[in-house]
Order: C-alpha cells, then structure tokens, then sequence
C-alpha cells in the first residue's frame, strides 16, 4: 500500500481562503477563481530566465534536425499531448518533430488511468521506445515534480543524450534533480485544494505556449508574427492565408488569393511569387535554396 507523502508540496496544500466555497454565492467562487487565477502570469514571469535557457538550448538541437518531446502524467500529460497537437497545422511541422507523450496512452486522454503516472519503469521504455537521443529535447511535466513516470522518463532521456527540461510548480523536487533545465513555476495551493488542473495547468500551459511558439520563431517557422507555414486547410485559414500574403507583399487582397492558389494554399510560396515575380516552381527553388527560410530568400534580413 503506498502512504501519503509525510510533507505535501505546496501544490497539494490547503489553502484555509478557499475552505467554505461551498457556502458561497455562484458569483463570489468565479472571483475568487478568477483573482486566483490572475496570480498565476507573474509566477511564469518570475521564471523566465529558466525558461528561456532551456528555448535556447532546445532551438539549437532542432535547428540540427532534433524533436521536442513533452512527456506528462493526468492533466500534465493531457496538455503536453494538446500543445505538440497545435505545431503541425500552427508551424507546418511534421507531425513527429513535436510530440506528446501521455502516462498511460492514448486512453488516458480522455479518462484517468490508475497507477500509470506511478510507473517509472514505463517513463523510462517511452523515452526507449522513442529514441530519445542528442538532437532531441525532452520536456517532462509534473505539477507535483514527482510523477514517477515523468522523473524517470526525463532521466532515462538525460542518460541518452537527450537536452532535458523539467517543468513543475514546486521547488527542489525529483524532476528538477533529474533535469538538465528546471523550470519551477510556483503558484501555491489551489482554490480546490490539490486539482492541479486549476492554477498550475495554466502555468504549464503558458509555458509550453512559450516554448513551442519562441522555438518555432527561432527557427524560423514565422515571419515576422505572421504565421506563413498555416495549413490553409478550412474557408476561416484560406481567409487568414490570403490576408497574410497581402499584409507581406502589399499585392491587393484578389492578387494574393491568385498567388495563394496557384501556389497550392502554400503561404510562403506565394509570397515569393509576388514579390519576386516568380512562378510557383521558381519560388520554391528560391526557398528550396535557403533552407525554407522566407526570410532568408526575401533577403530581408539575416540568420
């Protein structure tokens, strides 16, 4: 039988504010929801020297050719497996330079799967299982910074080779020890004390928006905050894509929808058709010629 922690980390502890929200008016449990929540941007703020090195070494090692795994148990594991989901029609990647790596499978996406955050050994065959090696970065994310599947995981992919990042909301915890990066967003105890789903979910997923979205910048996966590798894949994308096109080039909104067409829904192809005169095959030669770095083949600015 396994016994409760002797010392509960902050994220499990009860806050006494919160004890008799079950009294309290509808209205008065959304604000304090609410001004819980609103705690939570400073806490990432105060972590953003951690959370910037790890971009920086993660950039590297995919500007070589190296994926970025998330690796998370429950509500962790469920938001890893949403951001790395985001990156292909967001970024254009291929669907296996990001990926989401949940304790228990696919099946616990969508429901709990008891004992599988508490299997270590399973942590460890995931990052086997994936190949984890030195182009790679594996980011491990545990409220608690205790999951033994996550710990294990992220120290199995250290043993590789792997760059790893530990993200948690408590400090001096297992993953951080295990970790080549640790990233520890404090933001207390919960308005529901210890559903780490509230406050320290959206910690978590404010900075995996950063480390996907800065990743991504940096090599070179925007122009500007313009989104040019979008999967113009519905009529609300096609839209965005045309606008994208104009708003670069300054061609009239008819002009970037012709270019955009001719250019099979490719936003930096047709880009590179406007601007440059070109016709699709010639515009992505020119690309092609610049490691897909618009950019790079507009030649507006340097990397």
């Amino acid at each position: 039988m396994m016994r409760p922690l002797a010392t509960p980390v902050t994220t499990e502890q009860n806050d006494p504010r919160y004890r008799e929200i079950d009294r309290l008016p509808t209205a008065e449990i959304a604000w304090m929801m609410n001004a819980a929540d609103s705690t939570v941007p400073a806490a990432v703020a105060r972590a953003v020297p951690e959370i910037s090195a790890a971009i920086d070494g993660i950039v590297a090692r995919m500007r070589d050719g190296g994926r970025l795994l998330y690796v998370g148990a429950g509500t962790s594991g469920r938001l890893a497996v949403l951001d790395a989901s985001e990156c292909p029609p967001t970024f254009g990647t291929d669907p296996g330079t990001v990926r989401g790596i949940i304790a228990g499978g696919t099946p616990a996406l969508t429901r709990s799967v008891e004992g599988a955050e508490d299997d270590a050994e399973a942590g460890a065959a995931a990052m086997r299982e994936q190949g984890a090696g030195p182009l790679d970065s594996v980011v491990g994310l545990s409220a608690s910074g205790r999951a033994p599947y996550v710990v294990a995981a992220v120290a199995q992919a250290r043993r590789m080779g792997a760059l790893t990042v530990g993200l948690s909301c408590n400090t001096g915890v297992p993953l951080s020890e295990a970790a080549d990066h640790a990233i520890e967003v404090i933001v207390g105890p919960e308005v529901v004390a210890g559903s780490t789903r509230l406050k320290a979910g959206t910690a978590q997923k404010l900075v995996l928006n950063m480390i996907s979205t800065i990743s991504m910048i940096k090599c070179g996966r925007t122009f500007g905050n313009y989104m040019v590798e979008v999967s113009a894949s519905n009529t609300k994308l096609l839209a965005r894509a045309a606008r994208i096109v104009a708003d670069i080039t300054g061609a009239d909104i008819t002009v970037a929808r012709d270019a955009l067409e001719d250019a099979g829904h490719q936003v930096k192809t047709a880009v590179v058709m406007v601007q440059r005169g070109m016709d699709a095959d010639g515009a992505r030669l020119l690309l092609a010629a610049y490691d897909d770095r618009l950019d790079l083949a507009l030649g507006v600015r340097h990397s």
